[in-house]
């Protein structure tokens, strides 16, 4: 029994580490998916997206990419950290960056 506590212990962190990642996966495909929109309109906004991501959007050929990469600290301080990326692609909106007439 002794034995085991400390294997459970690992495997809950284990598992709260997961949870974590998922969650901020989905957090910068949110935010990817939004920016990338926003660049497709002509929109400079950049929406909001998990704590210490960096977000980065490129145009080009008609489409425009957004690509969100955040740190996901594991639980137990002296684990390496996990980035999680998401990308979006949207085909930009016609007449996006011309301005209203």
């Amino acid at each position: 029994m002794a034995a085991g506590l400390p294997a459970l212990l690992l495997l809950l962190l284990a598992g709260l580490t997961a949870v974590n990642a998922v969650s901020t996966k989905a957090g910068c495909l949110h935010a990817a998916r939004e920016a990338a929109l926003a660049a497709a309109r002509g929109e400079a906004r950049i929406p909001g997206a998990p704590p210490g991501a960096e977000v980065s959007v490129s145009i080009d050929e008609g489409r425009a990419q957004a690509t969100v990469r955040a740190p996901v600290r594991a639980l137990g301080g002296r684990l390496p950290r996990i980035t999680v990326v998401a990308t979006a692609v949207a085909a930009l909106e016609p007449g996006a960056g011309e301005g209203d007439r």
